[in-house]
């Protein structure tokens, strides 16, 4: 039995059935547009973001699956702080600033595809990646945020 898998990388909620997903279904026999329909349905939650997707058909069938990847981190704090793009000059231009709600609602978003063990040490992460984007939490720097997290101060929230 044939399996084929196309991934790519789409717009959340905004994928067509132009390239790169239509020429690259169009030759398996699936029905374009019931996938794209598919797909946008499933990343409509990650609107504006690229979502990485992978649809899988039997070949014989032509029955699919699609896999819906996780935006990166990056992204995520972007919709959060509710800006298009980071900082060009991260460290001394801040562009953004999330709450530590927000930290712990993308760390949610993306332990379940981390090898780490707690939700803190995933926030830890994704509050590293606020310092490359030039966002603030809870108007401090990453750095301060992440001292305070280390004393235990945001403990609560990592229940």
């Amino acid at each position: 039995m044939g399996e084929q898998k196309v991934s790519a990388l789409v717009t959340g909620g905004g994928a067509s059935s132009g390239p790169p997903l239509g020429p690259a279904l169009g030759p398996l026999g699936v029905n374009i547009m019931q996938v794209i329909n598919a797909i946008n349905e499933k990343t409509k939650d990650f609107e504006g973001m690229k979502v990485p997707v992978t649809v899988i058909v039997d070949t014989d069938t032509k029955k699919y699956d699609i896999e819906i990847g996780v935006p990166s981190s990056a992204a995520l704090i972007m919709k959060e702080a509710g800006i298009q793009k980071g900082s060009g000059t991260s460290g001394t231009e801040w562009v953004g600033d999330v709450t530590m709600d927000s930290i712990v609602k993308v760390a949610n978003t993306k332990i379940e595809k981390s090898y780490a063990t707690s939700l803190k040490s995933v926030a830890k992460t994704v509050i590293g990646t606020c310092v490359a984007l030039g966002v603030k939490v809870e108007g401090k720097t990453p750095k301060e945020i992440t001292a305070e997290v280390n004393e235990g101060k945001w403990d609560a929230k990592f229940q």
